[in-house]
């Protein structure tokens, strides 16, 4: 665990007490921090005060005496509506940061490969990580999947900290300073939270805006939000970054891509295959080929070799609920995709897929799953779960046929049918 000595002597609040929350509060603490924490969930609340954490509710909190509030990503501090201690902490100008601005603060000598988009980030994040371990680096892996940063041995040699930054931690990390960038994609998303694509946008461009002179910027170009990124960077020749561009669909000039179902590298102006995908079953598609596109990439910055990267690419095991092959019955295949959380996401899935058996459900993002119509002709049947099922149902109706289950039981029992 990181010792956050940074904040000796300061009063830090730590709202929002999941794994990251108590990680902080106890990283914190153990750099000298006095250190007040709260959660609006009671049992994180006693959780937290078992490890030693101060417990105070942060509603009744005078702000005016606290250093910083580390606030969790996923609570709400502008957009639609701030949290109350949010709120607090702005009108007494106390800064308001996430854990990964207290990691980058009190990491001895962070080599941060930060990774972001709207999807994919989870699969590239563990794909780059697997790779530099193949490759015999020393990397951790963490941000917005596995392992809390202040977790992190904090150590000379650490290595690489091969991060998932989300559009929330991003704009909660005002002193990140990334090694190399990558931006996989960005469509409509989470766009209550940061009052529209603009915003969305903005807040996703500051790991661009974290990037050193001269450092290497990795973007995706298979969506127009992306390449006019990728476009504005090189015509403004900001920080004189060396912008690659990495695609699942084409080859794209200097930069990484898709050949006849061939990983290829334009990198140094000539195409060179580095692994063919034709029998790779763990990422399938063409998102999951921008992701290891993105990934070899990230390695051939590095000086890995080809051999290294088609060897650690063809033994990733790949990523729980992420296309996740969970077996075989009645010559039906399940495919566990269940971390698709919007209609992009899972547009990408539906896409590797010709005959399709679709167990449908969650909460209905901005445009709903109207948004996916051009997949409708894959679908055999589509089996509805959840709060939006009627909602669901209504988009479907004498298009696609199918059948309101409840529940995600039910609907496997209707499909081993």
């Amino acid at each position: 665990m990181i010792a956050a000595k940074s904040y000796l002597g300061k009063k830090v609040a730590v709202m929002g007490l999941a794994r990251s929350g108590q990680s902080v509060a106890e990283a914190l603490k153990a750099g000298g921090a006095e250190v007040i924490a709260w959660d609006d969930d009671v049992k994180k609340c006693r959780e937290t005060a078992l490890l030693g954490i101060n417990i105070s509710d942060l509603t009744k909190e005078d702000f005016t005496n606290i250093d910083a509030l580390i606030l969790s990503p996923g609570i709400p501090h502008s957009y639609p509506k701030p949290h109350v201690v949010a709120k607090k902490a702005k009108k007494a100008n106390t800064p308001i940061i996430g854990d990964i601005e207290v990691f980058v603060k009190n990491f001895v000598e962070p080599r941060i490969i930060g990774i972001t988009g709207t999807n994919g980030k989870s699969t590239t994040t563990a794909l780059v990580g697997h790779i530099l371990r193949c490759a015999g680096l020393p990397v951790e892996i963490g941000g917005n999947i596995g392992l809390p940063v202040l977790g992190f041995e904090n150590t000379l040699d650490a290595g690489y900290q091969v991060l998932e930054l989300s559009s929330y931690q991003l704009e909660l990390t005002p002193s990140l300073c990334c090694e190399i960038a990558v931006i996989l994609n960005i469509s409509p998303d989470h766009l209550d939270r940061h009052g529209g694509m603009d915003g969305y946008k903005a807040a996703k461009l500051k790991i661009m805006e974290s990037l050193p002179e001269n450092a290497i910027a990795i973007i995706g170009v298979d969506d127009p939000e992306s390449i006019g990124i990728a476009k504005w960077l090189t015509e403004n020749e900001y920080k004189n970054l060396r912008v690659t561009p990495i695609s699942g669909l084409v080859v794209p000039e200097n930069g990484v891509g898709v050949l006849n179902g061939n990983i290829v590298s334009n990198i140094n102006c000539e195409n060179e295959v580095v692994i063919s995908l034709h029998d790779n079953t763990i990422l399938p598609g063409a998102h999951n080929w921008q992701n290891v596109a993105a990934g070899t990439a990230v390695a051939l910055t590095l000086g890995i070799s080809n051999d290294i990267i088609k060897n650690a690419i063809s033994s990733f095991p790949g990523l729980p609920h992420r296309q996740e092959l969970v077996g075989t019955f009645n010559r039906l295949t399940f495919i566990n995709d269940s971390k698709a959380t919007n209609a992009d996401a899972t547009a990408r899935a539906l896409s590797c897929y010709e005959s399709i058996y679709w167990i449908l459900g969650g909460q209905s993002k901005e445009g709903g799953i109207g948004l996916l119509s051009n997949f409708f002709p894959k679908i055999r049947h589509a089996f509805l779960i959840g709060e939006c099922s009627n909602e669901f149902a209504d988009v479907l109706k004498g298009v696609v046929k199918f059948t309101n289950c409840g529940t995600i039981q039910n609907a496997i029992e209707k499909n081993k049918k």
